[in-house]
Parts: C-alpha cells; structure tokens; sequence
C-alpha cells in the first residue's frame, strides 16, 4: 500500500465518489464544500482535484451532464463499474458482483436506487466509511487495479478532465507490479470479454472480447 495516511484516503474517497457522480444540483451544490475538503490532502492529491472541481464549477450543468454520458456511458473503456473491465457481461461478472455485495452487506450498507455494487463513486464511498483498521472496501479496488489504470489511461488519452480524479485515486492504491501492468495491456487490446456459451454453437473456445 502506498504511504498515504489513513486519514487522507479518506478524504479522497470520500470526494473523488461525489465527483464521479452524474453531475446534478446537488453535487453543484457541494462543490465548495469539497474544495474545502481537499485542502487537507498532499499537493499530488489535491492539485488534481482542485483542477477538478474548478472545471465543473466553471462549466454549465447542461454542458457537464452531456459530458459525463459521452464519456461514461458511451465509452467502453470508461466503464465506471469495476467487474465488467474483468469480466464483461459474462456469468463470471455475477460471482463478482455478488462479492460487493456481500461487502456492503457485512459492513451494514446496501446499493439504492437499483445501482450495481460494484459503481466505483459507490465503492469510495463505502472506503471513506470504512473503520481505520478495516481494509476490505479498499481491497476490492486493489483487485480492480488493472481496469483502474484501463480507467486512468483512456480518460487521459480523451483529454478528459475526470481523468485527475482517477490519477488522484491511484495515488491510494499500491503501485502495480508487473501482473497488474500486462493484466492492463491485455484490456487495452481486448476489451472485458463477451459470452460466447449457448450463444453459437461452432464459436471458438477463446472467448470474444468487446472492442473499447
């Protein structure tokens, strides 16, 4: 684990969870507080976010929220639920989805309004709340490093400004090693696989993947 202080981390959860939500007035609303927030954090941290939080509360909310789906939603590779970059929309994704879940389960909490539990905003939110000495919310990202970096490397090669909230993030998480490294590249080439079984009975036994 990186040397981040406890403390720290979960300041940065806790704000890089609301900045990754759908852009709306509330969020809006809370952007000074969260500029207040992050005044706490190490430049490396707080510099980005900063950066941030100025680009939303300088752009309309009209224009953020067209933003957010062009980026998020219509973009494979800037999938913001964790297991799919793993996983795709295969029946290995639903044996992952159900390890969140029983997280949150463990730790009192569920997912409202029908959101998935792997929603990375929700999975900060949940390592923000975490206990000092309980380290199982933030594991579940560390296991996810490799569709975090994916992540990380194609808001930046979009020149999109929610990239810093994703560099700041990584700042958390240990450094990857070289298994994290090839798992990122093998994505980047291939995109999260598709499910082939049942499907075409002449299909090949690699499986197909999800061009990004």
């Amino acid at each position: 684990m990186t040397t981040m202080f406890r403390a720290d981390r979960t300041v940065l959860c806790a704000a890089i969870s609301c900045l990754l939500r759908y852009p709306d007035d509330a969020l809006m609303g809370q952007l000074g507080l969260l500029e207040k927030a992050i005044e706490c954090l190490p430049d490396r941290a707080r510099k980005p976010l900063g950066r941030l939080v100025g680009h939303l509360a300088a752009t309309p909310l009209i224009e953020l929220q067209a933003d957010y789906v062009k980026t998020f939603d219509l973009r494979h590779r800037n999938c913001l639920y964790l297991t799919y970059h793993h996983d795709g929309d295969t029946r290995l994704r639903g044996m992952a989805l159900w390890r969140f879940a029983d997280v949150y389960r463990r730790h009192g909490y569920t997912i409202s309004d029908g959101e998935l539990p792997d929603f990375l905003p929700a999975v900060l939110e949940l390592a923000s709340q975490a206990a000092p000495d309980d380290t199982e919310p933030l594991d579940l990202l560390v296991e996810c490093g490799p569709g975090i970096a994916l992540l990380s490397h194609s808001l930046t090669e979009d020149g999109s400004p929610y990239a810093d909230a994703i560099r700041a993030l990584e700042l958390a998480l240990p450094q990857p090693n070289p298994a994290v490294l090839e798992a990122t590249r093998h994505l980047e080439e291939l995109g999260p696989p598709v499910e082939r079984v049942g499907l075409d009975p002449f299909a090949a036994i690699e499986p197909e993947r999800v061009r990004p």
